[in-house]
């Protein structure tokens, strides 16, 4: 494992600070970012949050799980992200966002060696703050499948700590690059992240059984947290201190248009994906 870090950091890697977008946006800047990477430019790490709140579907997810009136009352936006599993509520506040992009070609093809290689400063950031957290070993069974925090727990990208999931990790891969993005809870909106969804009888305190925030574990602020997990993604793979590009930043809202926000992407059924 050490060799294959040691391996990413001889390459280009551009760190981009806490970067606070909508979530169509967001999305679209991973798939701008895997294209750049893959045509030879800098590799990325970077953090994210959310503005408005939203709620990102999974790529097969149906959209009759949502409740639409309540997200558009509520001001929260809904995109769908390209990586699957279930429904992630991202609260502006209380989630932490990140992702990692390379070239598939310096990246280990098994998809476990994979995870554990790119949540290696997912898992040191968590950690450095006082947390004792690592991936689930004990069985833990799907309460609402369409909530991805609801959903059974993986041992390759579910994080728990004190026997609750405190972070979710997926990948996608493009034809030259790979793609993994998480998300990390800072703290829990329980009411929220339930009300976005329809058709279903789960409780505020069924899910905080289920999920926990990292300021219920340990005294940190969000400001502190979001600087560690810079840091220790910086680390990782020796990356310099980068933005996005004016061209990055055009293609990336020519993408929100044509797909992240379009109702073909985000309200299409499973049958048509």
């Amino acid at each position: 494992m050490n060799d294959a870090s040691d391996a990413l950091s001889d390459r280009e890697w551009r760190l981009i600070r806490e970067d606070v977008r909508p979530g169509a946006m967001q999305m679209a800047l991973d798939e701008v970012a895997a294209e750049t990477a893959a045509q030879g430019g800098p590799r990325t790490v970077r953090v994210y949050s959310w503005k408005p709140s939203c709620l990102s579907l999974g790529y097969g997810q149906d959209p009759e799980t949502v409740d639409w009136d309540y997200c558009e009352r509520e001001g929260i936006d809904v995109t769908r992200r390209p990586t699957g599993g279930g429904g992630i509520y991202h609260d502006n506040y209380g989630d932490v966002a990140y992702s990692i992009v390379a070239p598939k070609a310096e990246l280990p093809g098994d998809l476990m060696d994979c995870y554990h290689l790119l949540c290696k400063p997912i898992l040191d950031a968590i950690r450095a703050v006082g947390v004792d957290v690592d991936f689930v070993e004990d069985d833990m069974p799907v309460i609402w499948h369409p909530a991805c925090y609801l959903r059974a727990l993986h041992p390759a990208h579910d994080m728990v700590a004190e026997g609750r999931k405190v972070a979710g990790n997926a990948q996608y891969r493009r034809r030259d690059a790979v793609v993994q993005h998480g998300s990390l809870t800072y703290s829990v909106d329980a009411d929220t992240h339930l009300d976005v969804y329809s058709g279903h009888d789960v409780t505020p305190g069924e899910f905080r059984d289920r999920v926990v925030g990292i300021d219920e574990l340990v005294d940190v602020s969000r400001e502190q947290f979001v600087e560690v997990l810079e840091s220790k993604l910086a680390a990782f793979v020796d990356a310099e201190e980068g933005s996005w590009t004016d061209d990055e930043l055009e293609r990336a809202r020519a993408r929100v248009e044509e797909k992240y926000q379009s109702d073909d992407w985000v309200r299409r059924t499973p049958r048509d994906s």
